[in-house]
């Protein structure tokens, strides 16, 4: 069987088409003395016919590869295999590297072998892009002299001509079809002609490679932001969060360890800023309903007019703009946890329909008929005096003995002294890695004065205090502006022992997590051992030890990017 012809002079290689009834005809034709006119016009059929199995092989074989290693591998090898072209690469301009465009180059060892490698090259030094600005094949003939490292990486491989084709699709151009040759003279008119076809079925194809990665690129962004947000709302926070090692905070974590198993309703009381919501995500963390939803409600911060509806949801029709039905947070909740915040802020006319809730576990929309069944367990916070409340008819005697099953005090900051450098200490990590600072001493003057302090906005006041001073901290001691903290005049209690001065070890205390910038100098370490690779046995997630979301959370979380690496 014949599978080479000629074209303008030069060997092509063509789909093997020459069969018996072809030959027959042929030989038939020029023993019956047929006219030079119509044997030429034949001919001229079957180099056409030959041309249009090419286009259509090579349409259904790119067509069939949405992603880019596949689709150059096949281009690769069918145009090897038509044309025997030695080397085939293509550069994609698709904007995902500023100063650099990928090419992956194919070609065969000596043993027929064939190969795909891809290597970046800089934009600023490349002579071929601007194929791209005038969408118009060049050939060129290589030598030792051409300056563009790509062309210069093909003579050094032992080409001599290469060929550009943009592949120009609608308005863009995705990239560059790179055909090189160790023939000088390979490139005929004719053949750049067909060839010139056939890179513009592939530009079809580059472009929908690309669609396809900028929408596996944008499902797995939006899987790891998924599996983010439910992993704030299943909490993956847990005990280990809470930062402390004074006794009484010891004693109230005995307290939500033994609650949690229970199912019991918890009402936590507290000052503000002690961190109410923290203890209620480690009640629900280490509770059985973890593997359901934390829902989350501050009563305080929804208006009274919405937040029965937010609570209880409606019907479509219910109100003026209720154009559709709205669920509740306790149907969100459904098998987990409802947290409601200042609970002691709720009106009293929404106190019985609460109540009611609680003691039937069953719900009905606003504006709807139906009961709907609810199984939830309720986490209540405030910071006022509910007691008194119930004394001066500001909140219902019988929602208050519902609700005090199993009061839970938080202590105030300046109750636990103990916890003041430990907490400063975290904080300053923490702050200063998400501001790329470097901070690794605290002054002994400076800790003294927070554990003199009384802390009237408790925790979440020390971590103001702490971000305001890593802002105006220069160098790496801490900048503790402790003239804006309003000591009163007999604050410091005598036998009280006095904090030195800490310096901050990337791990300062075992029960307190890393900071953001050593943990994720950690992930990226695994990422690159394995080859960007998450999960799998050799995966990132296999050697830190973490369960595959669980670590897709924290890249999420600390802006790490497989591609960046």
């Amino acid at each position: 069987m014949n599978d080479v012809k000629k074209l303008s002079g030069k060997k092509i290689r063509s789909i093997p088409i020459s069969n018996t009834e072809w030959n027959n005809q042929l030989i038939a034709m020029i023993n019956s003395g047929i006219e030079p006119q119509l044997l030429e016009f034949f001919h001229q059929l079957k180099d056409e016919r030959d041309e249009y199995r090419i286009l259509v092989d090579i349409t259904n074989s790119v067509l069939a590869h949405l992603d880019r290693e596949g689709l150059v591998s096949a281009i690769s090898q069918d145009i090897h295999r038509f044309f025997a072209i030695p080397s085939v690469s293509i550069a994609f301009f698709d904007g995902e590297h500023s100063n650099t465009f990928p090419v992956t180059a194919c070609g065969w060892f000596e043993d027929n072998r064939h190969y795909c490698q891809q290597k970046n090259y800089h934009l600023n030094q490349s002579e071929i892009v601007g194929v791209l600005k005038n969408s118009q094949p060049q050939a060129i003939a290589l030598t030792d002299k051409t300056q563009d490292p790509l062309l210069q990486d093909l003579y050094a491989s032992g080409m001599q001509a290469v060929l550009l084709l943009p592949l120009a699709f609608n308005t863009h151009s995705p990239g560059i079809l790179i055909l090189a040759h160790t023939d000088a003279s390979a490139f005929t008119p004719s053949v750049c002609s067909l060839l010139g076809q056939i890179a513009s079925r592939i530009s079809i194809a580059v472009d929908n490679a690309n669609a396809w990665n900028e929408i596996t690129r944008l499902k797995d962004s939006l899987n790891q932001e998924n599996i983010w947000l439910n992993e704030q709302l299943q909490n993956a926070e847990s005990l280990n969060d809470i930062i402390f090692q004074s006794q009484v905070m010891k004693n109230l974590l005995r307290q939500v360890e033994m609650v949690a198993m229970s199912d019991s309703t918890v009402l936590l009381l507290g000052e503000t800023g002690t961190g109410k919501e923290l203890i209620a995500r480690a009640i629900h963390k280490l509770s059985q309903r973890a593997a359901n939803p934390l829902v989350k409600m501050n009563c305080a911060a929804v208006p009274a007019s919405l937040l029965e509806s937010d609570l209880f949801g409606h019907e479509k029709g219910a109100f003026t703009g209720a154009t559709n039905t709205h669920i509740g947070r306790f149907e969100m909740a459904d098998g987990g946890t409802l947290f409601l915040d200042e609970i002691g802020d709720m009106p009293l006319e929404l106190q019985p329909k609460l109540l009611r809730v609680l003691q039937e576990r069953e719900v009905e929309r606003l504006g709807g008929s139906r009961v709907i069944p609810v199984n939830v367990r309720m986490i209540a916070a405030t910071n006022r005096d509910l007691h008194q409340m119930v004394q001066d008819r500001e909140f219902r005697s019988d929602l208050f003995y519902r609700l005090n099953v199993f009061p839970i005090v938080i202590p105030p900051l300046r109750e636990r002294p103990e916890d003041i450098p430990l907490l400063a200490t975290w904080f300053t990590q923490k702050l200063a890695a998400r501001m790329n600072k470097t901070i690794d001493t605290i002054p002994a003057q400076a800790l003294q004065a927070l554990c003199r302090y009384p802390w009237p906005g408790n925790v979440r006041e020390l971590q103001n205090v702490i971000e305001r001073a890593v802002i105006l901290t220069q160098g790496n001691t801490l900048n503790l502006q402790l003239a804006d903290l309003k000591m009163p005049s007999a604050a410091a209690p005598v036998s009280r022992p006095q904090p030195a001065a800490i310096k901050l070890p990337p791990m300062f205390n075992p029960s307190v997590p890393e900071s953001d910038d050593a943990e994720k100098e950690r992930i990226i370490q695994a990422l690159r051992e394995a080859n960007g690779i998450v999960a799998g046995p050799k995966g990132a997630a296999q050697k830190l030890g973490l369960k595959r979301t669980t670590l897709l959370s924290r890249m999420q979380r600390l802006g790490i990017s497989t591609r960046e690496l």
